[in-house]
Order: structure tokens, then sequence, then C-alpha cells
């Protein structure tokens, strides 16, 4: 199994968590809230006058095989909309109960 993290602006929020249900990925723990800055490009998430935009974040467990699915479905809504900032990262998960 594999824990997929991905933050992104809040404006994705809606659609990610419907690509996860479309991708058979049911169980997420979401964070509505998140401040952080990217470290490629975009503009920081941190909520205030400077920087009014926020982020959210979402970790999903998934089997292997759906991965890059999942990846491939992320990667084209951050291509279509580059300046709003989506990153992903994958995780092994060695156990769980």
């Amino acid at each position: 199994m594999k824990s997929i993290f991905i933050a992104f602006d809040q404006a994705y929020y809606d659609r990610i968590v419907d690509m996860l249900q479309r991708s058979n990925a049911r169980g997420f723990t979401a964070w509505q809230e998140v401040q952080g800055r990217g470290s490629k490009s975009g503009e920081p998430h941190f909520g205030s006058h400077a920087w009014p935009s926020i982020a959210s974040a979402i970790i999903t467990i998934v089997k292997d095989d759906q991965v890059d699915g999942i990846l491939a479905k992320l990667k084209e809504m951050d291509l279509a909309t580059p300046k709003l900032g989506l990153r992903a990262f994958v995780w092994n998960v060695e156990k769980s109960i």
C-alpha cells in the first residue's frame, strides 16, 4: 500500500475529492486550511493580508496499482492551472491496523 500526500490551493478541494472517489480511493484525511509555500514556483499560501491564499492538504492510502492513475489526474489538474499550486508525494505504508 502507498500513502499519497497532496498539498494544493483550496480551490482544488472539491475536484480532488471527486477525483479520489472516481479513482476508488475511498478513505482520506483532509486539512481544510494549511499554510505554506511551494519549493518550485507560485505564490505563498499564508492567509495573510499580503498573501491571502490558503492551501489545503489531503492524505489517502491506496493500493500500489492506483498510484500512477491518481498522480496522472493530479498532474493534469496542475498543468491546467499551474499558478494555483498542487503537489503530491508518495510514501510506502509499512503497516496498518
